[in-house]
């Protein structure tokens, strides 16, 4: 890595280890918009509270895996030799 503070490192992901960690993404958001959805059925403020709690996990864990990404590259597929 360079002395340059604005840089990022860059490093390569399979096609499909990325597939799956977009799809972990993508079920991260759903998840997190219908508990969201859940809050305004919820009468105790425990349990508010953390059905809150639950929803800025997911979508922390979700910003997390998308910075993932956006600093990864997909590793090309090595070509094949006809035999």
């Amino acid at each position: 890595m360079s002395n340059n503070a604005n840089e990022l490192e860059f490093f390569e992901i399979s096609p499909r280890f990325r597939q799956t960690v977009q799809d972990r993404v993508a079920r991260l958001e759903k998840d997190a918009n219908w508990d969201e959805a859940q809050i305004a059925h919820l009468e105790n403020q425990d349990h508010i509270r953390r059905q809150m709690r639950l929803v800025a996990a997911q979508r922390a864990e979700a910003l997390r895996m998308r910075l993932f990404l956006d600093r990864s590259r997909t590793r090309m597929p090595q070509p094949t030799i006809a035999l």
